[in-house]
């Protein structure tokens, strides 16, 4: 009997390749400007504002376009990606490091905040451009992507034996190539104290043909206990395309988790994050943070008051099981941990 082909490496290779291209190709087919999401959706351009889209451009990929709601500019998804003229306003709080990235540097591209973990700086893009982005200012461009780069960051990580887990995050770690993804995980595997690794990802959410096959492998494979912690903030955005994304990634054994931001007119109402967690529930994923606004430069209208935050933690809790509510959290600079507000 023949190999079918499914098992046959050479089909097997050809398809991995096609998978990879499909994702990428999906991207460089996003929307770069505020008035061509404007026209892609039958909205005035005037909703754009070209201030706010010149200090943090626009990047929308396709698969994330067609869930918003053609003609309505009030769609919490199209909110979440819309440049407006407030971005370019000054606040009093708001600044352009509000967690504090800068002085938890250990080298470049190495964040440390908490104890045992460590964060590695991935990549420097993502495949969407959220306006309450707390790393919108972040200087990317110092820090190291692939080859000796990451060799000497990952040797910070490696001179300290109290550090068992390592965060990859970015920008986005899922904007890397499988074969150079394969590759950094491969040095981390090789620090003998390193047990778990992290990745925060909008990937799946907003791409999901990204979760290919070689991602699959990559996950499965590895020594080290994975978890991938997701991040949506509203139901409409796990459709099912998202749902067999996470599917595949459940068949790694890997953890998934959610992390959502509390948002003034997306998600700061007891129906909609109950339909958040609930959704997130149906296709394997654990409802893990729901954060307080980091006050990043160009995001104050997007802030929710603390009062308001806890008032709608308590709604979730008369409405769903515990292990639906998420944890409310703030982050704050220089502290030992994430603040739990609720």
């Amino acid at each position: 009997m023949g190999i079918l082909a499914t098992e046959n490496p050479v089909v097997r290779a050809a398809e991995t390749a096609a998978e990879s291209s499909s994702w990428q190709a999906e991207l460089r087919a996003s929307v770069r400007s505020g008035a061509e999401l404007c026209r892609r959706l039958g909205l005035p351009e005037s909703l754009a504002a070209g201030a706010g889209e010149r200090q943090f451009p626009v990047f929308v990929p396709p698969a994330y376009l067609a869930r918003i709601r053609p003609g309505d500019a009030s769609d919490p998804l199209l909110l979440q990606v819309l440049p407006v003229a407030s971005e370019a306003e000054s606040a009093e709080g708001f600044s352009t490091d509000p967690v504090g990235d800068g002085p938890a540097e250990l080298t470049p591209g190495v964040l440390q905040k908490y104890r045992g973990r460590a964060l590695l700086v991935a990549s420097g893009v993502c495949p969407v451009h959220c306006r309450y982005c707390f790393r919108r200012h972040f200087p990317y461009e110092e820090s190291p992507v692939g080859g000796l780069g990451w060799s000497e960051a990952l040797r910070a990580v490696e001179r300290d034996p109290s550090i068992t887990e390592v965060i990859l995050s970015g920008g986005d770690p899922l904007m890397l190539a499988d074969e150079r993804l394969r590759d950094l995980v491969g040095q981390i595997e090789s620090i003998e104290h390193v047990r778990r690794l992290r990745l925060h990802s909008r990937m799946p959410v907003v791409a999901p043909s990204r979760v290919t096959e070689a991602l699959v492998d990559l996950l499965r494979g590895t020594r080290l206990s994975a978890a991938v912690v997701l991040h949506s903030n509203h139901a409409r955005e796990l459709d099912a395309g998202v749902a067999l994304a996470t599917e595949r990634l459940r068949l790694t054994g890997a953890a998934l988790l959610n992390q959502a931001v509390l948002l003034r007119g997306v998600n700061d109402s007891v129906d909609t994050l109950a339909a958040l967690s609930e959704r997130l529930f149906e296709i394997g994923v654990l409802p893990y943070y729901l954060h307080q606004l980091d006050r990043v430069a160009g995001a104050q209208h997007f802030e929710v008051s603390v009062s308001k935050g806890m008032e709608l933690t308590a709604g979730l809790r008369r409405r769903l099981p515990g292990y639906l509510v998420p944890r409310y959290v703030r982050e704050t600079a220089g502290e030992p941990s994430k603040t739990v507000l609720a």
